[in-house]
């Protein structure tokens, strides 16, 4: 993805679900990046441009039972 992809990108996540999202690079991977909120990876980020006049991202986050229960318990 390109910088200006990612700075966009970072934008209307950082307005839309938390103001501390950062995005970033996954090395050689230039299809997708990891989503942190300070010190905590929480998502990837997957593009989709099998249709280029069609593109849009994916935001995948895996959830962990044992996540939910600390969550209740904080």
């Amino acid at each position: 993805m390109s910088d200006e992809e990612i700075s966009k990108l970072q934008a209307y996540l950082c307005k839309k679900v938390n103001p501390a999202i950062t995005l970033r690079r996954r090395g050689k991977k230039d299809d997708s990046l990891e989503a942190w909120i300070g010190d905590e990876f929480f998502a990837l980020v997957f593009k989709d441009d099998e249709d280029p006049k069609d593109v849009s991202y994916n935001l995948d986050m895996a959830i962990l039972a044992m996540d939910l229960d600390e969550a209740l318990n904080a």
